[in-house]
C-alpha cells in the first residue's frame, strides 16, 4: 500500500491533479476523477486501486477528447474511432467512449448520414453518386447510405449547383458557357444526361439562343 502524501493542482488550468505518494511524485491524473472518486491526503492505495485510477483518467481524457472533436461538427463513429486512435488513446478506452456517446445518442451514423446530406443538398448540391461515395469514406454503412441518400434527386441538385456557378460565366460564348459549366457539374458527380439537360435548361431560362444573342 501506498499513501498520498499530496495532491496538487496540474499546470494545465487546474484540469490536472499531481498525486504524490510516500513523498514522491507518483502520477497525474483529470481533476474530475480526482474529486469523483475521492482522493485525500492520507488515504492509502493499493497496486490493483492505482491501476483502476489509470484506466478511469484514460477513458475521462478519451471522453474529453472525443466531445472536442464532435463539437466542431457531427462525426462518424469511423471518423470518431480513427481520431482517437491518432491521438493513441488505447482499444478498451475508445471502445468505452463509443459505447457511451452512442447510448446517450451522440454519435448515430444514421443521424450523421442525414446531417451530412442535409447540408451538402443545402450548401453545396452533389450528386447521389458523390454524397455516397463521401460517406462510404466516412464510414457509413452501406444500407445506411443507401437508405438515406436515395432521397437526393440529381437533376434538382444539379439544377441548383449549376444555378450559382452560371452567375459567374459569360453569356457571349454557348460553347464556353457549356464547357465550363458541365466541367463544374462533373466535379460534382453528376452525368452526362443530368448535365446536358441542366446546361441546356439554364441557358434557355436566360433567354440566350445558342448563337449567344438575345431574342
Amino acid at each position: 500500500m501506498s499513501k498520498i502524501t499530496a495532491i496538487r493542482a496540474g499546470r494545465k488550468r487546474g484540469k490536472r491533479a499531481n498525486v504524490f505518494l510516500d513523498g514522491g511524485f507518483a502520477f497525474s491524473l483529470e481533476a474530475e476523477v480526482a474529486i469523483r472518486e475521492g482522493l485525500q491526503v492520507g488515504q492509502e492505495l493499493s497496486a490493483n486501486q492505482i491501476e483502476a485510477l489509470a484506466r478511469s483518467d484514460c477513458f475521462h481524457r478519451c471522453l474529453n477528447t472525443a466531445a472536442n472533436y464532435l463539437g466542431y461538427r457531427p462525426r462518424s463513429e469511423f471518423e470518431l474511432r480513427e481520431r482517437l486512435q491518432r491521438r493513441g488513446f488505447d482499444g478498451d478506452s475508445v471502445d468505452a467512449v463509443l459505447a457511451k456517446l452512442k447510448e446517450q445518442g451522440v454519435v448515430d451514423d444514421m443521424a450523421f448520414a442525414q446531417f451530412w446530406r442535409d447540408n451538402r443538398q443545402s450548401f453545396s448540391p452533389r450528386s447521389q453518386w458523390l454524397t455516397k461515395l463521401e460517406l462510404r469514406r466516412k464510414g457509413v454503412a452501406a444500407d445506411i447510405i443507401d437508405h438515406v441518400v436515395d432521397t437526393v434527386d440529381n437533376a434538382d441538385s444539379a439544377y441548383r449547383s449549376a444555378l450559382s456557378k452560371a452567375r459567374g460565366l459569360s453569356r457571349s460564348d454557348y460553347q464556353s458557357f457549356r464547357r465550363r459549366l458541365g466541367e463544374y457539374l462533373k466535379r460534382r458527380g453528376f452525368g452526362y444526361g443530368v448535365i446536358n439537360h441542366t446546361v441546356e435548361r439554364i441557358w434557355q431560362e436566360q433567354g440566350v439562343g445558342q448563337d449567344g444573342i438575345l431574342p
